[in-house]
């Protein structure tokens, strides 16, 4: 698992689109410190709602378009084959490639992180404990949707992976409008239909808590443990359909 975690790193570093999010984020960092300059009104909820949402969006822009390719890679190019030929067994690549990737995730959103606490702090905007649930839920999230994408990748190609990474992405933050209308329309069976479907989707609306910043009173510790734990069964459950199909894939050579 300690080789396929080197070599998923090396194809990310030697991935130019990485560091052309880099770029971009320095950039980001010098217009939201101007931005900051430029607001009069509302300097807290401006810097804050657009430093988390920018997080998120960068990420979600790496995951889709870098991640998706790893696995596809490997097939098309025949690796993994060689890989494994090895004495190493299919969980452990699944295992090795995610845990990896999301360890990278991990260490530059801890970057962004406390880069985003310093410019709260630098400009005297109190540091409540809701954005920090915030940042912790927004990387809940890219781990979920690595997972997701990795377990799409086992089936599908890599243009439908990002395809369908996308829709389950917004359609996940959606499900609360979709309940309002259903609830509107009075039709029992759609409400049912609609909350099981919810279910099956990633928690990602529950865990999108930027929203609600200004309104901490609404969220309390047992929020956050709930989803907590409900994220981490999600993220379980990915992982073991994503082995459960991959042990069963036949590779054509």
């Amino acid at each position: 698992m300690f080789n396929i975690a080197i070599n998923t790193f090396k194809e990310i570093v030697r991935n130019k689109f990485l560091y052309l999010i880099l770029v971009f984020w320095f950039l980001f960092i010098v217009f939201s410190i101007s931005l900051w300059k430029l607001t009069i009104w509302e300097d807290s909820k401006v810097i804050t709602d657009f430093w988390i949402a920018m997080i998120e969006i960068f990420w979600l822009i790496w995951v889709l378009f870098v991640w998706s390719q790893l696995l596809f890679k490997e097939i098309e190019w025949k690796t993994i084959f060689l890989i494994l030929s090895k004495p190493i067994k299919r969980y452990e690549f699944i295992l090795g490639k995610f845990l990896w990737f999301s360890l990278i995730i991990l260490l530059i959103t801890l970057l962004q992180s406390f880069l985003y606490l310093w410019v709260l702090f630098f400009n005297w905007i109190t540091i409540e404990w809701i954005i920090i649930m915030s940042l912790i839920f927004i990387l809940f999230k890219l781990w979920i949707l690595i997972a997701l994408v990795l377990f799409l990748s086992t089936f599908m190609s890599n243009i439908l992976t990002i395809i369908v990474s996308i829709l389950i992405y917004f359609t996940s933050h959606s499900f609360s409008l979709l309940l309002d209308l259903v609830n509107q329309a009075k039709i029992l069976f759609l409400e049912v239909l609609v909350r099981l479907l919810q279910l099956l989707f990633p928690p990602f609306e529950a865990l999108n808590t930027k929203d609600y910043i200004w309104s901490f009173s609404k969220f309390n510790t047992s929020f956050f443990i709930e989803n907590t734990l409900y994220s981490i069964l999600y993220l379980v459950l990915i992982l073991f359909f994503t082995i459960l199909i991959f042990n069963r894939k036949k590779f054509e050579n």
